[in-house]
Parts: structure tokens; C-alpha cells; sequence
């Protein structure tokens, strides 16, 4: 039998070098392999049909199912996962010193309401703190460059949420600083941020320790990205999840060997000082295997996602991880 060819795109990232590099082969497949400056030009890929195998929004993915049965399943291949405490950032002028004091206020989100930085930080809030997204007023846009609306994908949120699209010309960074909107819930740093304007802040400004404090009370290192694959390529290919599965696997083995081997030269190749330090620390916080894939090691973690989904009124069901990963994938 031939091997089969499959346009397989996700973003360029040192846990799928190896893949693209031909280090790791895919067993059976003859890859051609894509990617995008920006990640959302992948996921609207997939989704119209360009490619069939790639990486895709978990809020994306889970939009798909709306009102029926998704033309994907999903690996447990998790690419993009990040904690989202520093995702959140506010004018200083507005008032807002504790998390509580979001209430109320007007909150820009890039690109989608609750796009896959967005679901985490609304749902700890929420749960955590108090807060009430149906208290504020809801501007979607682009952050510091024009941004087409998003529209391969349902866009819900509950009836009593207000939400609406960026006005054109506008910019949610430049409103933030402006004082315009008073808190913006972003994937990316806004500018305004990165130019270390007086005029705005992150809501934690100790993100990184709020974050890790959060990993080590709650055990959930968040998950933004999937690996999807659609149902009529796996269904004529039995055992194709597996393969692709035991792929994305490898190539994030042989990205975890390369920096386990350039920690013997105290990381010489990277030029930021304390990194190796910045190594330790991640390893005695996270374990062995710090960007785990498969259900076992991320069931907690997926389990939230999915409950935030549903009660941020972005999917009408609550559903299980039986719903979207691949069944032979289960036991992973």
C-alpha cells in the first residue's frame, strides 16, 4: 500500500522542529508540512479545508461543534499551552488594584470573545475572585495592527454579556493606553506594554510568581492549542491517530534531549543571562516531562478548559475528553 500524503500545518515551534527537519518521520505518510506568521491563518486553514492534520485552538476546535458534530478529532498533542495570569493588563488610571475591581469595567479581548487566552483567565477569575463578565462591556478587535474579524468559526456568548467588534480605525492597544477600554485580556503583548508605558500594567504584576503559585495548588499547566485531524482521513486510515500521535511525540522528545544536552554547557548557545537557573527551577516545579502530552498527565487541566468553556457560555453542552480525542488515544 502507498503511503498516504497529508498536508499537516502548525506554527514553528522547537517541539515540532524535528518533524519539519526530517529527524522524526511519520511512518506511512509522505508530509508536507505549513505553517503561518500568524497562528489564527492556520486554524481558519484546517478549518476551510486546506489541511488535514493541524493545529488548532482548543476554543477553536470546540467552536466547531456548534449545533453539530465536529468534522475533526482531536490528538493529544498539546503544541501551545501557556499560564495566563500575565494575560491580563490594565490602564492604571482606571482604578483596578485587586482582581475584583474588573467588575464593571470595559475589557478589550483580541480576536474572539474568549479566544484561547482568554477561556483561562476569565474562568480563574470567576472562580477564584468574584468576577462577573456579565458586569462589563466586551470590545473584540486586533491589538496593534488591523485584524479581520474573525469568521470561520461561531462566535457565541451569553445573552447577557455585552459584546461587540473593535470600532474600525481603532486598535485595542492604543485604546488601552489611551484609557479608552480599561483592561485588555490578550494572547500577545500589547505594545504599549513591551515600550514599558507608565500609563498601563499587567493586573499581576508579579505574574510569574501568581503563576506558579497556581500550578502548585491546583496541578493545571493551561492548554491553548490541540492537534486535530479530520474524521473522513482517519476514518479510511485506521491507526493513523496512533502514528501521528507517536510523531508530534517524538519530535517533542528530541527538543527536550537537545536542551538536557545544552545544559551541560550551561546553555551557552542561548544569550540571556540565568537561563539555565530559569531550567532548574521549571524542572523542580513541573517534573521531568514539563510540557506533557497525552489524556493521563492532562486530564485535570482539560477538564477545566472544558467546564470554563461551558460556563462562559461559549459551547452548549459541558463536554468530555471521550468527545473530542481520538478513542485509541484514550489510554495515552
Amino acid at each position: 500500500m502507498s503511503d498516504i500524503q497529508l498536508d499537516i500545518a502548525f506554527w514553528q515551534y522547537d517541539r515540532t522542529k524535528a518533524l519539519t527537519d526530517g529527524t522524526v518521520t511519520i511512518p506511512g505518510v509522505r508530509a508536507r508540512f505549513h505553517t503561518a506568521p500568524i497562528v489564527t491563518q492556520i486554524f481558519e486553514g484546517i478549518v476551510r479545508g486546506q489541511f488535514q492534520v493541524a493545529e488548532l485552538g482548543l476554543t477553536y476546535y470546540l467552536r466547531t461543534f456548534r449545533g453539530k458534530d465536529s468534522p475533526f478529532v482531536a490528538l493529544p498533542v498539546f503544541p501551545n499551552r501557556a499560564f495566563r495570569h500575565s494575560a491580563i493588563y490594565v490602564n492604571r488610571a482606571s482604578g483596578i488594584e485587586r482582581p475584583k475591581d474588573l467588575n464593571g469595567k470595559v475589557i478589550g479581548e483580541l480576536a474572539l470573545y474568549s479566544h484561547d487566552a482568554g477561556v483561562m483567565p476569565k474562568g480563574m477569575l470567576m472562580e477564584e475572585h468574584g468576577f462577573q463578565p456579565e458586569t462589563c462591556k466586551w470590545i473584540i478587535g486586533g491589538l496593534d495592527w488591523p485584524m479581520k474579524p474573525i469568521d470561520f468559526v461561531a462566535k457565541p456568548h451569553p445573552p447577557n454579556v455585552s459584546v461587540s467588534d473593535i470600532p474600525e480605525g481603532k486598535e485595542l492597544g492604543a485604546m488601552l493606553e489611551a484609557g479608552e477600554i480599561d483592561v485588555l485580556i490578550s494572547a500577545d503583548n500589547p505594545k504599549c506594554i513591551l515600550e514599558n508605558s507608565p500609563r498601563v500594567g499587567r493586573l499581576f504584576p508579579d505574574y510569574p510568581a501568581v503563576e506558579r503559585e497556581y500550578y502548585e495548588r491546583t496541578g493545571i499547566f493551561p492548554i491553548m492549542h490541540t492537534v486535530v485531524i479530520r474524521k473522513d482521513v482517519l476514518e479510511s486510515n485506521r491507526g493513523l491517530a496512533r502514528t501521528l500521535y507517536d510523531a508530534f511525540q517524538a519530535a517533542k522528545q528530541a527538543a527536550m534531549k537537545g536542551y538536557e544536552h545544552l545544559h551541560i554547557f550551561n546553555n551557552m548557545d542561548i544569550m540571556f543571562p540565568w537561563f539555565s537557573h530559569l531550567i532548574e527551577e521549571d524542572r523542580t516545579l513541573l517534573g521531568g516531562d514539563w510540557w506533557p502530552y497525552g489524556i493521563a498527565a492532562n486530564r485535570k487541566t482539560l477538564d477545566t478548559v472544558l467546564r470554563y468553556h461551558y460556563e462562559q457560555g461559549i459551547t452548549e453542552q459541558l463536554y468530555s475528553i471521550e468527545d473530542l480525542f481520538a478513542a485509541d488515544l484514550l489510554n495515552t
